[in-house]
């Protein structure tokens, strides 16, 4: 134990020895913060925003709504004031979590550790990158008393929207300075700091509260806190102001969160150059706005990638009254028979092929019988026939032949993040997702089979010009050439004489897939015409049906619409096959079964 001991000595004294030199004095972190601009560019460099990074003074401890304090210390850090620097507790947690998931999911770091790493070090999880962190934070628990780290961080940490500091952040989502702050307001800013684009108030409000009431819980738990309190802020939630939308405002916040992960917080003033296509863009919000007039009470979102995975579109709404909630990219839905793709692909990859007979018959499965849209069965017909009608009880018998679990991890590396519960719903589409997961994790399957993250900016430059940040593609194999053939064989069919026919577009390819959930509560689109791939989402935020709603109605006609006024190159499809009647089908299967 004595070697031990000496060993960790010798290592955080070297650790300190490497990393003192570079590191300046924290008291000159206390001066006031200076205002970075950010411009923001479309792909064709038009401006599409430009911002003032949202600091502001430096604040001291008691010039900060207590309420804040107590909130941030009960969700993020409850042991601060009594660890140093380093929560074993926390780490372990943490530890067992990776261990887990096979992989540095968790975090785990205390309020220093994090300060050390919004300071000091980039945004990379790694080992190596969290020891560096751990010395740091010893560091500054060595140079600072525990109230100079907090009132540091809560100058420094990112609450989203462009906003550095609790100042900051109070003025951004409520209009009023920190040191006023409210109990309820307080609870809903330091939910932001766990992931500040998922809880941001101005884009999913919902979510918001949810998250501060989880924060209220946490404050009750800490003993900062009385239930009653809790209660009654529970009952009045803070109302966060509402900002204008803008042109592509939701775009534009996304962006802004990647650059603010990629390389942090803007000390110098910067270009960004976005993927986004004006001209697409106003198309989008054009056909959704248009299409959508006839299904009262509906919304819609749309998300358009070019076949590299660049965004060149996105609309999260047509409402007025929430402009900045973001159905495109926050708010999950049952895709219905859209994730179909990914049973089919499994079952393709798996050595089935478009004219293998299979049968559209009743199917039981402990107690629960999947049925087709019109109620109909259709006896022995191909795997084609059955994609391009959308048959239900044929998905579930290639998923449960080609296995749950299989089709789940299929879907997950391509790029799906929700939770995939695994039952026989699943080839049905029950397990909500985004319609950014659907593009997303879309793309391989009408591409070349190749995994890609989509991506929102091409290059980041100073004000001099220099390229700071580029974008660079990482596409990963995820399925073979003979595979994504078959599937586009499918997805050809199912526009041409399947249930995607209003994608139709005169002397244009279009590959396409519907989906429509239960009762008509959400209509999907998936299509794709050899250059752009566009994903539509039509629902109520309510989760009522929709009247009439299909997959193959509204939201095909609004990808029409898209894909229209979008330049095409010829896409490499074989041709669909002959369409057979039923005689056709039950010689082939008679053929298959018995021998010619």
């Amino acid at each position: 134990m004595p070697g031990l001991a000496a060993g960790l000595l010798i290592l955080l004294a070297g650790g300190f020895a490497l990393l003192l030199p570079d590191l300046p004095d924290p008291a000159s972190l206390r001066l006031a913060n200076r205002q970075a601009r950010v411009t923001v560019l479309a792909a064709d460099a038009s401006l599409l925003d430009e911002r003032a990074d949202a600091g502001g003074p430096h604040l001291r401890l008691g010039e900060i709504s207590p309420w804040l304090v107590r909130a941030v210390l009960a969700v993020e850090d409850r042991r601060f004031y009594s660890h140093f620097g380093f929560d074993l507790f926390g780490t372990a947690r943490a530890a067992v979590r990776d261990l887990l998931a096979g992989d540095y999911v968790a975090g785990g770091s205390t309020i220093t550790q994090q300060l050390a790493k919004n300071l000091y070090l980039g945004s990379e999880r790694t080992l190596l990158r969290k020891l560096r962190e751990l010395l740091l934070a010893l560091w500054l628990e060595a140079r600072l008393s525990k109230d100079e780290i907090l009132e540091l961080y809560l100058n420094r940490v990112y609450f989203g929207a462009g906003a550095y500091g609790a100042e900051a952040a109070a003025r951004t989502y409520f209009g009023k300075p920190a040191h006023d702050l409210e109990l309820a307001e307080a609870a809903m800013l330091a939910g932001l700091l766990k992931a500040p684009s998922r809880y941001a108030p101005d884009r999913d409000p919902a979510a918001a509260r949810a998250r501060a009431q989880v924060v209220l819980d946490a404050m009750v738990e800490a003993g900062f806190l009385d239930p009653q309190t809790a209660a009654m802020a529970k009952a009045q939630p803070a109302r966060p102001m509402v900002a204008q939308a803008g042109f592509a405002r939701h775009f534009v916040d996304r962006a802004l969160d990647v650059l603010t992960s990629e390389l942090g917080r803007p000390t110098d003033d910067r270009v960004v150059r976005t993927t986004l296509d004006p001209a697409l863009q106003r198309v989008a919000r054009e056909a959704l706005r248009r299409r959508l007039a006839r299904l009262p009470g509906a919304e819609g979102a749309v998300v358009v990638l070019d076949s590299q995975g660049a965004v060149r579109a996105l609309v999260g709404g047509i409402d007025r009254r929430s402009p900045l909630y973001d159905r495109a990219s926050l708010v999950r839905r049952q895709p219905g028979s859209a994730f179909k793709l990914f049973v089919y692909a499994a079952a393709l990859a798996n050595g089935r092929s478009p004219a293998d007979i299979v049968e559209d018959e009743p199917l039981s499965i402990a107690g629960w019988s999947p049925r087709n849209i019109d109620g109909q069965y259709r006896g022995p017909v191909t795997l084609e026939q059955a994609f391009a009608e959308s048959l239900n009880t044929v998905a579930v018998r290639l998923a449960l032949e080609t296995g749950l679990g299989r089709i789940a991890a299929l879907a997950k590396s391509l790029g799906i993040e929700s939770e995939l519960r695994q039952v026989p719903s699943l080839a049905l589409g029950t397990s909500e997702i985004t319609p950014l997961e659907l593009a997303r994790a879309a793309l391989a399957l009408v591409t070349d089979g190749r995994a890609r993250r989509e991506y929102w900016i091409e290059r980041v430059q100073d004000g001099a010009g220099a390229v700071l940040w580029q974008h660079a593609a990482q596409p990963r194999r995820v399925l073979d050439g003979r595979t994504i053939a078959a599937l586009k064989q499918l997805l050809r069919t199912a526009v041409e004489r399947g249930t995607g026919r209003a994608a139709r577009i005169r002397g244009r390819t279009v590959l396409g897939k519907t989906g429509t959930s239960q009762e008509g509560r959400d209509g999907w689109f998936v299509g794709f015409d050899g250059s752009h791939l566009v994903v539509v989402w039509v629902g109520r935020d309510d989760y009522r049906p929709v009247r009439g709603l299909t997959g193959g109605g509204v939201p095909a006609q609004i990808a029409r619409d898209i894909l229209a006024a979008s330049p095409a190159p010829p896409v490499e499809i074989p041709p669909a096959t002959p369409e057979l009647d039923g005689a056709a089908a039950l010689r082939r299967w008679l053929e298959d079964v018995f021998g010619r």
